[in-house]
């Protein structure tokens, strides 16, 4: 096996499958319906990439009052 292979990018969808209609963006994962669909097409960097602006989005979304 080659050592140049790398470890595939975990998806970010944790099966709340829910689109806020407001925002426009999973209630589970925070994607928009095309981050979703072109997860899979996404090179690793893209995909991660992506995980960064997610966990940003989170953040923005979630309420701690």
């Amino acid at each position: 096996m080659s050592d140049n292979i790398q470890a595939e990018v975990k998806s970010p969808c944790i099966g709340v499958c829910a689109m806020d209609e407001e925002s426009g963006l999973c209630h589970g994962c925070y994607r928009t319906i095309d981050e979703i669909k072109a997860w899979w097409d996404m090179g690793q960097a893209a995909q991660k990439d992506l995980l960064v602006t997610l966990e940003e989005r989170q953040m923005q979304q979630v309420s701690f009052d």
